[in-house]
């Protein structure tokens, strides 16, 4: 019996299809390797570049599990681009933080927010703002184990495959990610409407300049990171800590220098509820609160201004 030969267009068809399926995976765990979307977007070119060549060779193996294969090229692209990364942010103006990214809400949040996810990506799965700041002291290795394990529940000998390590190498890595994430960020998930409360009353005391109301929705060390990356109004070339001087500092500005036609929005960045605030249609900042264990107050504030990483939440 003669077979015909496979339809090219047919297999390019199908090869699209499966990388389409997965690239909401590959996005999400490439951000929170990198915290970039423009570097995630060139890494996931990358990823369907070598995913396009592999369909077409006509020597080559089938893919047994398209999913495995595409994380294992995406984590391995993603640390390859890590050092030009780290070059880059040696060289920023300032404290650096991700780059904020539109996400939908959490499923079981019960809170339907504002959340119009960009791209679709990033939703349970998500790492919150403050865990990426943390995740930024790991070692790129640990960074990719810790995001593999603990953020997308790859068992060890899966990230052994796709790292090429051996998995007592792997589970040592994870065990001291963990253990260098877990002591500056202990897990706990306040509820995304005290957040939302918490993040509305912040708000107000700023526009208001009331500087006794933003006192006290603060805790006593909490800790001001300001990205303007040299681009934009930010609070100097370090993180900011206490409570008082930060009020001051915050109300000061905003009064000196307020954003005209203001509008502050409330939508889900990074998984968390947050402020966006805007000038006309323009994204001038965004603001997502860490809040203390009990949710009473705001232990940590991450403002992004620079405006290379607003124009995607426009």
């Amino acid at each position: 019996m003669s077979h015909s030969p496979p339809d090219p267009a047919a297999a390019a068809e199908s090869s699209t299809r499966v990388f389409v399926d997965h690239r909401e995976l590959l996005f999400s765990i490439v951000y929170s390797m990198l915290g970039s979307v423009a570097d995630t977007e060139d890494v996931l070119q990358e990823t369907w570049l070598a995913w396009d060549a592999r369909g077409r060779a006509s020597d080559g193996e089938p893919v047994v599990n398209p999913r495995a294969y595409l994380v294992r090229v995406a984590v391995n692209r993603a640390l390859a681009r890590q050092a030009s990364v780290s070059r880059r942010r040696e060289e920023y103006v300032g404290p650096w933080l991700p780059e904020p990214l539109a996400t939908a809400p959490n499923p079981g949040d019960g809170d339907a927010g504002d959340g119009d996810a960009a791209d679709g990506v990033v939703r349970a799965e998500s790492v919150s703002m403050a865990l990426l700041v943390v995740l930024e002291t790991l070692s790129p290795l640990e960074r990719a184990v810790f995001v593999l394990h603990e953020v997308f529940g790859y068992s060890h000998p899966e990230i052994a495959v796709a790292l090429g390590r051996s998995a007592s190498a792997i589970r040592q890595l994870a065990h001291r990610a963990r253990e260098h994430v877990h002591a500056r960020r202990p897990r706990y998930r306040t509820d995304p409407r005290v957040r939302r409360q918490v993040t509305e009353r912040f708000i107000a005391a700023v526009t208001e300049g009331d500087v006794q109301a933003l006192i006290q929705v603060l805790a006593p060390d909490v800790t001001l990171w300001a990205d303007g990356g040299g681009k934009a109004r930010a609070a100097g070339s370090r993180p900011v800590r206490g409570r008082d001087r930060i009020a001051r500092l915050i109300v000061g500005d905003a009064v000196r220098r307020p954003i005209p036609d203001l509008t502050v929005r409330y939508r889900y960045v990074n998984g968390d509820p947050s402020a966006v605030l805007l000038s006309g249609d323009t994204v001038r900042a965004v603001v997502v609160l860490d809040l203390t264990a009990d949710g009473t107050q705001v232990s940590g504030i991450y403002t992004v201004t620079n405006p290379d990483k607003l124009s995607r939440l426009g």
